[in-house]
């Protein structure tokens, strides 16, 4: 397994090429047992993926294009997700632990009631993303993605660490954020300043966020005189 860091946390990542390790190539990841360990998946287009109830353990998926996909209940463990266009996925009721998205574009994903160990998303495209009610219960990160109109609400982002991500129109609902890390972000145009207690940021990034602020407040800010 590998480990990478990122602020104040250490990730531990799948790491599927070392030694020893071997991964089946399978057509397909709806197998019907419930589960598929060992394997890598790659180069298909399709329409719907219905995972419900799927545990996929130790595995890569790769190039896979899907219109529309159903992680329900659904386990994901050391598995690594690279060069996908994941439409209309929605992530309910799952435990996600040492998953690795890379260069995926996740647009209008839905993640509801799920809970993250050891996952970074890594130059992911998860604009008009939503997050409800998501628990990181291990390290966390967002690395230089795409967040903007995404929305987080009734989260618990303890100590999670967003580097380098766009936060264009990206709200922040109430929830915990304490130790959530947003340092190498511009703030200046995220919704939901408020809501973003005990949060780590950078000095550079009190006048950022102080202009997210002045503008969720709708103030008006002149120097005309009374």
């Amino acid at each position: 397994m590998d480990s990478r860091r990122f602020g104040r946390i250490e990730l531990t990542l799948p790491g599927l090429d070392g030694p020893g390790m071997y991964l089946n190539n399978v057509t397909t990841l709806d197998t019907g047992r419930g589960s598929v360990e060992d394997f890598q998946y790659t180069g298909e287009r399709i329409r719907d993926l219905d995972l419900t109830g799927t545990r996929l353990i130790t595995g890569r998926i790769t190039d896979l294009q899907a219109d529309r996909i159903l992680l329900e209940q659904t386990q994901l463990h050391s598995v690594e997700i690279t060069d996908c266009e994941l439409g209309a996925l929605r992530c309910a009721n799952s435990k996600l632990n040492r998953v690795h998205f890379r260069d995926c574009k996740l647009l209008g994903s839905a993640f509801e009631k799920t809970t993250l160990d050891n996952v970074l998303f890594e130059n992911c495209r998860l604009d008009y993303a939503t997050f409800t009610k998501i628990r990181a219960i291990g390290p966390v990160s967002f690395t230089k993605c795409m967040l903007a109109e995404a929305e987080f609400t009734g989260n618990d982002l303890t100590e999670v660490v967003l580097d380098g991500c766009t936060l264009r129109q990206t709200e922040f609902g109430p929830g915990t954020y304490r130790d959530t890390d947003l340092r190498g972000c511009d703030l200046s145009t995220l919704r939901g300043a408020g809501n973003l207690t005990r949060t780590i940021i950078s000095p550079l990034q009190e006048a950022e966020l102080a202009q997210a602020l002045i503008s969720g407040l709708n103030l008006t800010v002149t120097d005309e005189p009374h």
